[in-house]
């Protein structure tokens, strides 16, 4: 008995063994692909990744990891193609099939278009660098946001004109109702203004260490609605654009020179001459040092204080490295602590002197008398 015979011997009346044969050959070529994808990406593609890498950029090394997962479904859609050839219930040629088919396609070209043009694709930089352009790093990511808005627009209206949809009375619609949907969002409308703001004054860039009334930290992301700053607990701070754009922004990463500014206390003991040699050595050690701007120092006897005689001392590092301000601060104050050693001077601290006049002492006396 043929294989044919056996299989019909089992099958209930009225089966179809010529339509079973197809749909088996149908899902035997989808899981063929299904393999091929598999051997694809973890040999062929990995080959491609690794010939890539050694070009003189990592431009197509980009464009390989953009597209690995869009061209992995691109062989399920091929395999999908060529089982319906066999496939008895839809017709390979089905107007409907190939419009689906089509758009498919077109969801993976912008799938991969979409990867490709996120900021940490790299890609963006890359060009820039190669067009010799200095954008600004706090530009890349609405660059990139716009590219992938403009990209889902496009896919979206070539799909609906694959279905015949007319996609010029939904962009009228979308017109009519901008205005309606404006008054809706005002809040979010406000956040885009102000990250367009921060963009176009460019108060700040991706990774450098600001201060607002709001948070203190270092910039990681501005989207189109709000900024990403990270602090220095490792905390992560959401702002609306529109805060911070109305916010007084102090950048501390652009700082030329970083400034030192304190009152060093001296006791009312210390003599004028003293005063004045520790003035001068201060100041002295200070124009000598090469870790100290030197345009501007000032070190002079500033006022009497209520317990003690000040001088300002007043000057800059030449980082702007918190690190090494600090440690610049700590070998300054260890030097300055040397010159008072070596003139003798002590350094005041809050005291109050009480003045007994002769009768208030012999007052005192009698009341120990009749103790």
């Amino acid at each position: 008995m043929s294989l044919e015979l056996f299989v019909m011997a089992f099958l209930p009346v009225g089966i179809d063994y010529d339509m079973l044969k197809n749909v088996g050959i149908s899902i035997g070529i989808l899981v063929l692909f299904i393999l091929f994808r598999n051997l694809f990406t973890k040999y062929v593609f990995q080959l491609i990744l690794k010939l890539s890498r050694k070009t003189p950029t990592d431009f197509f090394t980009q464009i390989c990891l953009s597209f690995e997962r869009p061209l992995g479904w691109g062989f399920i859609i091929i395999g999908l193609y060529l089982a319906m050839d066999y496939f008895p219930f839809i017709e390979q040629h089905n107007a409907l099939f190939l419009k689906f088919l089509r758009s498919m396609v077109i969801v993976l070209i912008t799938w991969g278009l979409f990867n490709l043009s996120s900021p940490s694709s790299g890609i963006l930089v890359s060009v820039n660098q190669k067009m010799n352009n200095k954008i600004d790093l706090i530009l890349l990511p609405f660059i990139s946001r716009t590219v992938r808005v403009i990209l889902i627009a496009i896919s979206i209206s070539i799909i609906g004109q694959e279905f015949d949809y007319d996609v010029n009375g939904l962009v009228a619609g979308l017109g009519l109702g901008g205005l309606a949907f404006a008054l809706a969002a005002k809040e979010a409308v406000g956040n885009l203004i102000g990250g367009i703001v921060i963009v176009t004054e460019k108060p700040f860039s991706i990774g450098e260490w600001i201060l607002t009334p709001s948070v203190e930290g270092t910039v990681e992301d501005i989207n189109f609605r709000s900024t990403k700053i990270r602090t220095f607990s490792q905390a992560l701070v959401t702002v609306p654009n529109s805060t911070l754009a109305n916010e007084p922004i102090t950048n501390w990463s652009r700082m030329g020179k970083r400034r030192i500014n304190f009152h060093l206390g001296l006791n009312y003991q210390t003599s004028k001459e003293q005063i004045q040699r520790v003035v001068h050595r201060i100041e002295q050690m200070l124009r000598t040092h090469e870790e100290i701007h030197p345009d501007t120092i000032m070190v002079a006897f500033d006022h009497y204080n209520d317990s003690s005689l000040d001088i300002l001392l007043y000057f800059f590092t030449n980082t702007t490295v918190w690190a090494e301000h600090v440690k610049i601060k700590h070998e300054i104050n260890i030097e300055i602590m040397g010159i008072l050693e070596e003139e003798g001077v002590e350094v005041a601290f809050p005291s109050r002197t009480i003045y007994v006049s002769p009768q208030s002492s012999e007052l005192f006396q009698t009341m120990g008398s009749f103790d």
